[in-house]
């Protein structure tokens, strides 16, 4: 080959083909998709004012109406209710992710039991499920062989009554 064919091709591998496995281009987006417009920097400031905001919000074990409307439109619901004799007031007991949670922050020794407890409910939910599929399938096989069983009564009598 030429030395001008050889430094094109070169050349050509450097501006395309290298640049393209360093840096993949990603696939272009579908025909449907609408392009949005470029932030302003001030509003790039007010998302990431808003954002640190929720983010340091997040930190605190409860962490109020602002980020989750709609779990307290729920408990202030029964607060404007008239109090009867079936409503008991309850206090909200920790979900098992907090329980996780605040397991984590005290360390290893707090850690352990709690894992240890999640592991238990897991462990007897999945028996009691599978305790309760067994005992099903196995009434479901006993219908399926009485109705067999009636099935050969049915056609025994039947042919009795055919040959007398």
């Amino acid at each position: 080959m030429k030395l001008k064919v050889v430094c094109r091709k070169v050349y050509n591998y450097i501006r395309y083909d290298l640049k393209e496995i360093a840096f993949p281009s990603s696939l272009p987006d579908p025909p449907h998709i609408k392009k949005r417009r470029k932030l302003t920097w001030h509003e790039r400031f007010l998302v990431l004012k808003e954002a640190s905001r929720l983010y340091a919000a997040s930190w605190v074990r409860d962490i109020g109406p602002d980020l989750r409307p709609n779990d307290y439109k729920k408990d202030e619901g029964p607060e404007d209710k008239p109090t009867g004799s079936n409503n008991t007031t309850k206090e909200k007991e920790p979900s098992t992710l907090e329980d996780l949670a605040v397991a984590a922050r005290g360390g290893m020794e707090t850690l352990r039991p709690a894992l240890q407890r999640v592991y238990m409910t897991r462990v007897s939910a999945y028996k009691d499920a599978l305790k309760s599929f067994i005992e099903g399938y196995q009434e479901g096989v006993q219908q399926v062989m009485e109705k067999k069983e009636d099935s050969k009564t049915e056609k025994e009598g039947d042919t009795s009554k055919i040959s007398s």
